[in-house]
């Protein structure tokens, strides 16, 4: 069964939406994880069921429960939060398949360098004015110019795990 997801523009619930990174360092001894700031986001359902939008995060944001290891983080050995602030998600085309499967196509851009991106979200509730999305997928940062790895310290892909609320924009 399908869920049908009502047309028209759809605002992201900063509040109710969390983006989270996991990532194996020390060897694979130790998983970091942290949070970021989301500060905007919204979308278009369109009459044929597709959708678009954007998720846009503050890249200085980033919460690992380590300050010293987040400053890090921010710097130009990573994000370069002072010369690139945002990461930003645009969907350019979303489609509901199969119940709660949401094929979702986009453009990944950190540090300034743009990706297209694919992922599988699932659509964990929806009703007329409000609907919830999960999605889990992973990041070669690499691919992104964040290749710092000191003593091949950090191996591997990042995990991103995301759920977003949208409430319904009146019309």
């Amino acid at each position: 069964m399908t869920v049908a997801v009502e047309t028209g523009l759809w605002q992201l619930d900063r509040t109710a939406s969390t983006v989270a990174i996991k990532h194996k360092t020390m060897w694979n001894l130790v998983t970091v994880n942290g949070t970021f700031a989301i500060t905007g986001g919204g979308g278009e359902v369109l009459p044929d069921g597709s959708a678009t939008g954007t998720l846009t995060l503050d890249a200085a944001s980033l919460d690992t429960k380590h300050a010293k290891r987040d400053k890090h983080l921010h710097g130009a050995d990573f994000f370069d939060a002072e010369n690139h602030p945002e990461i930003t998600f645009a969907v350019r085309g979303a489609e509901l398949r199969d119940g709660d499967t949401v094929d979702v196509n986009g453009q990944l851009t950190v540090r300034g360098i743009s990706r297209p991106t694919t992922l599988t979200a699932r659509l964990t509730d929806a009703g007329a004015d409000a609907l919830t999305l999960d999605a889990e997928f992973t990041v070669d940062r690499g691919q992104f110019g964040l290749g710092w790895n000191q003593l091949g310290m950090i191996r591997g892909l990042t995990t991103v795990t995301a759920t977003l609320r949208f409430s319904r924009t009146p019309a």
